[in-house]
């Protein structure tokens, strides 16, 4: 009898036991919380209250700590926090491994999230979906293994180029623009009509024409420049890098813009990043009357301008001595990484997990682009219609969702999916697509990221700093005419050689 009871009371003991473990893991079964670096652009201001970053929250059962930062000194905190992992955040937006990230991950700063592969299931499963292994696969380093989830688009689209006065090209009788010559005939008029305007201008800083305008002169260079290499571009022909900032492709493009700004063409407030109010007040007021910028922005600025009968279009790229092309864009783009440090906590495998899930689950996929059912559309014979209040914005579909859900941001959205973007512009965007499909290849694919082991990645990064500096002061000292192109070219090419933009491309080359 006593044995018996002895067994029930041990039984008894185990069962609470049991049911209190199972209690406490219940009450911790909360949201995983964990820090988050966004980088943050004046013309889409975060907002921790939109739609989109409140339901991604809920969907992955996370809380996250937003550290906003502007996206001029972004590229410089995330590099402190990498370097230092003193004050990195667990997870890092907007990233890739191009550059320095490139020496960082072999040196440990970075998490090889290959390496946890099955933590990372959604974003599996999308590159499944889209056929993208093998694009994944130039994404790895030199140890074969990958240190971010990149975005993923299933068809590359044209979503931003040259935007004009449609109303001035009507008025004075010019042709839509093909050719770099021919937008220098219409500026010029413009000018001519409009003393004191500044007939192109530029959205948020000079990266923004740069990256838009010099791969019809056959390179990519800068800080938004294709590779991250600042100084090299892609020869899409020899495949194989060359030195694109001392080249005479470079020549030729800074001379064309150099010219703009000699005949007040060209806005000289370009040298500093300009608000998005004040780039969108110059374009509506007629202080300016081009730009490059994204179709999505075209809405905004009508609505603002009392000119009578004024009417933007954006156009397909226009061609320039290496043919009609556009920003570079692979179907991979910038994505999400770990600091090294955010491994060593307890919950690491629980934040990875909710990451997956919060940007690249199907769920997420559609959050992040169209918003939620039944708030910002709903389902009306299998296919998306929007609320009256988004269709009838004057900021248009697009740029609404931007601004008052947080769909469609870079930083953010993981997962692209053509047909899906397209329900949120209108025939007309859908025809320019189409005028750009038709002159093919004008969107080229981002040159391919050579595989450095730690003492080239550390020998790039060390040649890279000093030839990207030297390259930026010289670019807008040419442009400004503080310098001039014909009399003081040999010195910077001398003083370029000097700082090994030639050995810097040849280790470039050597390790492709």
């Amino acid at each position: 009898m006593k044995k018996t009871l002895l067994i029930a009371l041990v039984a008894l003991t185990a069962f609470c036991s049991v049911f209190a473990q199972a209690a406490q893991e219940a009450t911790n079964d909360g949201p995983v919380k964990f820090s988050m670096y966004y980088s943050d652009n004046a013309t889409l201001p975060f907002k921790e209250n939109w739609l989109t970053v409140v339901e991604a929250q809920k969907l992955a059962n996370a809380e996250v700590d937003w550290e906003i930062i502007p996206i001029a000194d972004y590229s410089t905190k995330v590099s402190l926090a990498l370097n230092t992992q003193t004050n990195a955040p667990d997870v890092i937006l907007y990233q890739t491994t191009t550059g320095e990230n490139a020496s960082l991950a072999m040196n440990g700063a970075i998490v090889p999230i290959s390496d946890y592969s099955d933590w990372t299931p959604n974003w599996n499963a999308m590159v499944e979906k889209f056929g993208m292994q093998d694009d994944i696969e130039t994404l790895r380093l030199k140890d074969g293994k990958l240190y971010y989830l990149p975005s993923l688009t299933d068809v590359p689209f044209y979503d931003g180029g040259l935007i004009l006065r449609q109303d001035f090209l009507e008025q004075y009788g010019f042709d839509a623009p093909k050719t770099y010559d021919d937008l220098y005939e219409i500026l010029k008029k413009y000018k001519e009509v409009n003393p004191s305007s500044y007939p192109l201008t530029i959205l948020a800083g000079p990266r923004v024409l740069y990256r838009m305008t010099m791969p019809a002169f056959g390179l990519s260079i800068g800080k938004n420049g294709a590779g991250g290499s600042r100084v090299l571009s892609w020869d899409y022909s020899n495949k194989q890098f060359f030195a694109a900032a001392v080249s005479d492709e470079f020549k030729a493009y800074i001379s064309f813009f150099a010219k703009l700004y000699a005949e007040g063409l060209l806005d000289p407030e370009m040298a500093d990043p300009i608000d998005g109010g004040i780039w969108s007040r110059k374009m509506a007021t007629g202080a300016s009357m081009a730009t490059w910028a994204y179709y999505d922005q075209i809405g905004g600025v009508e609505a603002a301008s009392e000119i009578e009968g004024f009417k933007l279009q954006m156009y397909p790229a226009l061609a320039g001595p290496a043919g009609a092309h556009h920003q570079q864009k692979n179907r991979t783009g910038s994505g999400i990484m770990f600091p090294a440090k955010t491994a060593e906590r307890k919950d690491f495998e629980q934040i990875v997990r909710a990451v997956d899930k919060m940007f690249f689950s199907e769920e997420a996929a559609l959050l992040w682009c169209i918003g939620k059912e039944g708030v910002t559309y709903n389902m009306v014979d299998g296919k998306v219609e929007y609320t009256d209040e988004i269709k009838n914005s004057a900021e248009g579909i697009y740029k609404y969702m931007q601004l008052n859900y947080g769909c469609g941001s870079d930083v953010t959205q993981m997962i692209w999916v053509n047909s899906r973007e397209m329900t949120k512009y209108d025939e007309n965007y859908s025809q320019i697509n189409a005028a750009v499909e038709a002159i093919g290849d004008v969107i080229q694919y981002i040159p391919p990221t050579p595989k450095f082991d730690d003492d080239s990645a550390e020998e790039a990064t060390t040649l890279m700093t000093p030839l990207a500096d030297a390259f930026e002061v010289w670019c807008d000292a040419f442009l400004t005419g503080k310098k001039s192109i014909d009399k003081d070219w040999d010195a910077y090419v001398a003083e370029m050689q000097k700082l090994g933009i030639d050995k810097y491309c040849a280790l470039y080359n050597a390790n492709l």
